[in-house]
């Protein structure tokens, strides 16, 4: 399911094989018709692994994207939001296509916005080698956009997301904490305010459980109460810690009636199957069947004209689903969209957290430096600063009402440790030779 809000922000989630899928559609002439799923026995087919493609970050195209009159200028060049948004989209894809290798048969569900936003952040302050890596990792082409561009790209990006709108609660934003007597660069501190709109608050991280109260209560406040638990430790030796979030909530513009909430079979695999509060839906939205790949999707729309886009895939096509998955691909099924009345639609009534450490998750698709030999030295002047962890977390409700959903990415600094290992002395006399030693300075 993509969630697709407009200029909003956007989430990944992914569920396990969820069983047959329904949905009762009338055709053009008014007639009834069911829809090729598999069976169509009134139960929901899996929300999908793909509910991880965009329901938390709210629509994968819209929420990276700059609106569409945004154009950064730089030394004559110039980068649209179409540009930022095809490098977020495919680093989206690709994170979740790693997150869903290393989960299997569990729920997948993250913000693309959140992770690459902090990252993007961290950047700042890395140089040479360490930077490239990030921005590659980021799926940014260095030869077609600069890393002024990017940020700037951001900054729009942010500006855009935090404008006031009605029927619609979204803010997404970015924080630091330093520990006290950390010396941070004027110059990375005011491109931390002016192009992530960041804030700074000084830590005791010598004291890491109050340091991670205050952290993770900023976030929890943050996110309404979505994310509780950002950090689940932290090193006293942690010098900085990076924060992003992101929270929404909108209404559906055509509401579930609660009266018509049932419990009904959930299919979680081939052979279990749970009792879900699954609600049901008389209307008419975009609607389109892809008989190539075996999957149907379904468009609902919220008040303030967003909306989440549900692909249910057919019994025993989600992997193959998965596998063939791109950005393009889900242009294409934008594209195809047409207005359909669909007499029954079900859907699950659901609550769902997920916690991700990334640190190998990342490193995978590239970004490796930041986590051995880091050049961070744009934060401090120096290069004796890495990346410790990177740690994310989100939470999806989606119920009669509408979506309601959160997200956080916190990367956590340190110091870095000159070892010295010296090499065993052979001594002249063989019998001395084991009285060698190593030392650590």
């Amino acid at each position: 399911m993509f969630h697709k809000p407009g200029r909003r922000a956007c989430r990944i989630n992914r569920q396990q094989h969820l069983g047959n899928s329904s949905i009762r559609a009338g055709g053009g002439s008014g007639s009834t018709a069911h829809t090729p799923l598999s069976q169509a026995d009134m139960r929901a087919e899996r929300l999908s692994p793909l509910l991880a493609l965009g329901l938390l970050v709210a629509g994968i195209r819209s929420v990276h994207c700059l609106p569409e009159n945004v154009v950064v200028k730089d030394r004559h060049r110039r980068v649209d939001g179409h540009t930022l948004a095809s490098s977020n989209t495919d680093f989206a894809f690709s994170l979740y296509k790693q997150l869903a290798l290393k989960n299997p048969n569990k729920n997948v569900m993250f913000s693309p916005l959140s992770v690459s936003m902090a990252l993007a952040f961290l950047s700042l302050g890395a140089r040479g080698p360490t930077l490239t890596e990030i921005l590659e990792g980021l799926k940014f082409n260095l030869t077609e956009i600069q890393e002024t561009q990017i940020h700037q790209g951001f900054q729009h990006l942010l500006q855009a997301l935090n404008r006031p709108r009605n029927q619609l609660q979204l803010s997404v934003g970015n924080a630091m904490f330093v520990q006290e007597e950390l010396k941070l660069l004027d110059k990375f501190i005011e491109d931390a305010r002016v192009l992530y709109s960041s804030e700074a608050f000084p830590t005791n991280f010598r004291d890491p459980e109050a340091a991670k109260s205050l952290i993770n209560d900023y976030v929890k406040n943050k996110t309404q109460g979505k994310i509780e638990e950002l950090f689940k430790d932290l090193s006293p030796r942690t010098e900085l810690v990076l924060v992003n979030y992101v929270y929404f909530k909108a209404q559906w513009k055509t509401r579930f009636d609660p009266k018509h909430t049932e419990q009904a079979e959930f299919h979680v695999s081939d052979n279990k199957t749970v009792e879900v509060p699954m609600m049901t839906l008389d209307l008419e939205t975009p609607y389109f069947r892809d008989e190539e790949l075996g999957c149907t999707l379904v468009e609902l729309t919220y008040t303030s004209n967003d909306s989440a886009l549900f692909i249910l895939p057919d019994k025993g096509k989600m992997q193959d689903l998965e596998a063939k998955l791109t950005p393009e691909m889900l242009t294409r099924w934008r594209n195809s969209l047409q207005p359909r009345r669909i007499h029954e639609l079900y859907l699950p009534k659901f609550s769902i957290k997920s916690n991700y450490e990334l640190n190998d998750t990342l490193s995978q698709m590239g970004i490796k430096k930041i986590f051995t030999d880091a050049d961070l030295s744009g934060i401090t002047g120096t290069a004796d600063l890495v990346v410790s962890q990177v740690v994310h977390g989100a939470a999806l409700d989606v119920d009669e009402e509408g979506t309601e959903g959160a997200a956080a990415t916190g990367i956590g600094i340190e110091r870095t440790f000159l070892r010295i290992i010296t090499i065993p002395i052979r001594q002249k006399r063989c019998a001395r030779r084991e009285r060698a030693a190593n030392t650590h300075l």
